[in-house]
């Protein structure tokens, strides 16, 4: 991170940004942009502040404070004062009507989805954001409910037309009448732009996160992987994990990293012996109430015989206990994870038994195994910790959930947890909590953790300062141990999608579930949830998104490779832009479904951006409105790339407060596809190919390829229920003589334009590197006259309409390349 920035330099972009003046006036009960009404009748204690009179210094990066500075005329804080202090205030941010907007709000306490609408009155509780189509300026406009002080914030419907803006802290202890900054605005003619620009300004102003910009991701997150959860759910154990490996490997696709999901770990309730772990836990909630109480689960023996040494197992349990959390027995540890009770012995012992045997075995015969990650809920497991199982201070909380989830699903999680409380560690020890935990982790193999059930800490503030301070203490101390025991980089979070988590927990944090948990049938029971799930995932995934790809990078979550829509998500998962993982049961893989997904050597052909919806669907509901297929667009090193899926069929029904099936909506749709649905001008690298004057088009699914200019009519589709077509746009390049090519890629992949790694013209010869194996295809207005592939000679296919084809056979190398001499 660069210095803070010096007075000097502040005081100069100051001056820069006030030569403008600021988009938005709030005068007469009327906040306006560009002198376009926005908000009406807003209450006489509502206040505008612009960004410079508020955020006149901050401790982030000298380029991030002046790129703030630089737009601040477009931007700035909404506050208001009531008269008595309260530990919850709601104030109402004036109306509007018939105006297209579309949000995020908290469907659970940990998932969000989109919502749209034309009022204020149509916005739903716990709302993260809401974007406003202001087409009489050709712009948009985003709301951003934050944090000011211990408070953070929300947004809900009023009556008449009426936003809502909901303050609270957590703690009846904690009281504030009056805020300055609870709320950001912020206009730009770039829905796309107007996003990155308002959450730079937000981290400006709070410091208290960072962007994905100014980190890094997680190695994995080019890779493919196994999660055992819908393999095992909670009886997950080492053969279990060692056989499903095998599997992969068996079927020519090792996995690159790995995910023991929960049910690893040592958790028992508290009637249950201390010394022993809960039985017979199964779905339906059961481990909801349980309580981490001593070290993982042993059981994790040489793998090279799965069914002996339960004795000497037993008795490296405690030996383990010890080194995680910093002591036991007689001899107490300090806490940071060392080993210091430790006897020779026993250290020889949990060479050859336990996890670092177990991790040790799966890399060791599983050459491409990078990475090992495990599951762990953000309080240890999902009712906490057990007082006395540890050195740690833990306390049983009884939880209280805030008003504003009364209009959420209702969730057995939830229940579960408010039944058996949460044994909290002392957040004053949270430093020690999670490096006690990770230091012992690192030390077995593993190299990352999944932290879910992330916010359960706001229904246990009451006593520790309220949310927002509970959080910090917490989130300060997983950042540093993820910073000393994971590269900084190994930790995927999930159950975390509020803004308490993105504008406090990432400072470090760079990767994030962005939907709701894959869920292969509908719990309630619906018999067509099999399908419409599915798309409702999407939704979640490609909305959510626009914001938290903000500050992390998406992740879409993992699924089941032989689900009936299987590949309906693997089509979502090739241009997500993020990981490509599966929950396969043992023996339920559908390999040549992965292979169209995933190279021979475990990685991906992984887009360069983050999936985003287009711009025509934004304002548009995809899931049940009868007509609007969900288009998302990305880019690829040469190209860029649109996906359309028909996810009709489904959606959140805010009087019965649920998301359930809209049969009437299941059916095929029709619309259409633009090169310019792409925004090219989102990543420098795309800038050049959106100014193309013409694309080669390939259609993964009907695998056409035809030309397309930028003035050509739109690409008319019809999509069936659960099904997409993927698009890839591919520049023509003008050689000698007249002859126009293009590169496809790999086309027995779904994500075609991914395999390309390199791409050079020279006169009439055309370089081209190629990662993978399969058919290549390239559109050439000409025969070549020559072929090469690594240097030999070889044949190739081509037909009058331009398609010129070759077969790639794998190169140890993970690379091959292919030369073509022109006419």
């Amino acid at each position: 991170m660069a210095p803070p920035n010096d007075s000097i330099d502040t005081t100069i972009s100051t001056l820069i940004s006030s030569k403008k003046d600021n988009f938005f006036e709030l005068r007469n009960g009327k906040l306006s942009v560009k002198n376009t009404p926005l908000l009406t009748e807003i209450p006489n204690n509502v206040t505008f502040k612009t960004f410079s009179s508020v955020c006149q210094s901050s401790a982030a990066p000298l380029p991030l404070f002046q790129r703030a500075q630089s737009l601040s005329f477009k931007g700035g804080f909404l506050g208001f004062t009531q008269p008595k202090p309260s530990d919850r205030l709601i104030n109402s941010l004036g109306k509007f009507d018939g105006r297209d907007f579309v949000s995020i709000f908290r469907f659970k306490t940990w998932w969000s989805t989109q919502w749209t609408g034309k009022s204020g009155s149509d916005v739903q509780m716990e709302t993260q954001w809401v974007m406003l189509d202001v087409p009489e300026i050709k712009s948009y406009v985003v709301v951003i409910p934050i944090i000011e002080s211990s408070f953070r914030s929300a947004i809900h419907p009023g009556t008449d037309g009426h936003m809502l803006i909901c303050a609270e802290s957590g703690s009846s202890h904690v009281k504030a009448s009056s805020f300055e900054s609870i709320a950001y605005v912020h206009v730009s003619d770039n829905p796309y732009t107007l996003m990155r620009e308002a959450y730079t300004a937000v981290r400006v102003h709070l410091n208290t996160f960072r962007l994905i910009e100014e980190k890094s991701p997680p190695p994995l997150v080019n890779k493919f992987g196994w999660c055992t959860w819908d393999a095992f759910y909670l009886t997950v154990e080492p053969a279990g994990i060692w056989h499903g490996v095998k599997e992969f490997a068996d079927g020519g696709l090792s996995p690159r990293f790995l995910i023991i999901d929960d049910g690893w770990q040592s958790i028992n309730n508290d009637g249950d012996d201390p010394n022993e772990d809960a039985k017979n836990l199964v779905l339906g909630g059961t481990q909801m109430t349980a309580r981490l109480h001593r070290n993982p689960r042993q059981g994790a023996q040489r793998s090279s015989d799965l069914s002996k040494y339960e004795a000497e197992i037993a008795k490296v349990k405690k030996k383990e206990l010890d080194e995680m959390f910093g002591g036991g027995g007689d001899e107490k540890g300090s806490g940071s994870g060392s080993s210091k009770g430790c006897s020779d012995c026993s250290c020889k012992s949990s060479e050859n038994f336990g996890m670092k045997a177990f991790t040790k075995d799966l890399r060791t015969n599983f050459k491409g195994l990078d990475d090992i990650y495990v599951w762990h809920a953000l309080a240890g497991a999902w009712g906490g910790v057990r007082p006395g199982a540890t050195h740690l201070k833990s306390k049983i909380v009884p939880c209280k959930l805030s008003p504003g989830l009364d209009g959420t699903m209702t969730d057995l999680a939830v229940v579960k947890i408010i039944e058996g409380s949460i044994g909290l560690v002392d957040p004053d020890q949270a430093d020690d909590f999670y490096d006690s935990m990770h230091s012992y982790l690192s030390k077995v193999g593993i190299s990352g953790v999944k932290v879910d059930v992330i916010h359960t800490l706001e229904y246990v503030s009451e006593d520790y300062g309220g949310r927002v301070e509970l959080a910090k203490a917490y989130y300060k101390g997983l950042s540093k141990s993820l910073a000393k025991n994971f590269n900084g980089t190994g930790l995927i979070s999930s159950m975390q999608q509020c803004n308490d988590f993105f504008l406090l927990g990432t400072e470090q944090i760079s990767m994030g579930r962005v939907g709701d948990d894959f869920w292969f049938q509908d719990p309630n029971g619906d018999p067509m949830g099999v399908y419409w799930l599915q798309g409702v995932h999407m939704i979640h995934c490609a909305y959510n998104s626009m914001w938290m790809g903000q500050f992390i990078q998406p992740d879409w979550d993992m699924f089941q490779s032989d689900h009936l829509c299987a590949k309906f998500h693997a089509g979502s998962r090739a241009i997500c832009g993020g990981p490509v993982y599966v929950s396969d049961s043992l023996g339920g893989h559908n390999f040549d479904l992965l292979k169209k997904l995933v190279f021979p050597d475990g990685t991906i052909p992984k887009c360069i951006h983050f999936a985003l919806p287009t711009r025509d669907c934004l304002f548009k509901n995809p899931l049940f409105d009868s007509t609007t297929i969900l288009k998302i667009w990305n880019f690829n090193k040469y190209g860029g790339v649109i996906g359309a899926f028909n996810c009709q069929g489904a959606g959140w029904d805010p009087k019965e407060q649920r998301i359930k099936g809209y049969s009437q909506c299941y059916k095929p749709l029709s619309g259409s596809v633009h090169a310019t649905d792409i925004e090219w001008d989102q990543k420098t690298e795309a800038k050049t190919m959106g100014e193309a004057k013409e694309y080669a088009v390939y259609l993964s699914e009907t695998e056409k390829l035809f030309t397309a200019t930028r003035g050509s009519a739109p690409i008319s589709i019809t999509i069936q229920p659960s099904t997409f077509e993927i698009f890839s746009f591919v520049p023509i390049k003008k050689l000698g003589q007249g002859v126009k090519f293009a590169p496809i890629g790999l086309t027995n992949l779904f994500n075609s334009g991914g395999t390309i790694q390199g791409l050079l013209y020279d006169e009439s010869i055309v370089k081209i590197e190629v990662k993978g194996e399969g058919d290549f295809l390239a559109y050439s207005s000409v025969s070549p006259k020559k072929a090469y592939l690594n240097g030999a000679d070889v044949a190739f296919d081509w037909s009058g309409n331009g398609k010129l084809g070759l077969n790639v056979p794998w190169s140890v190398l993970a690379s091959c390349y292919w030369n073509a001499l022109l006419n």
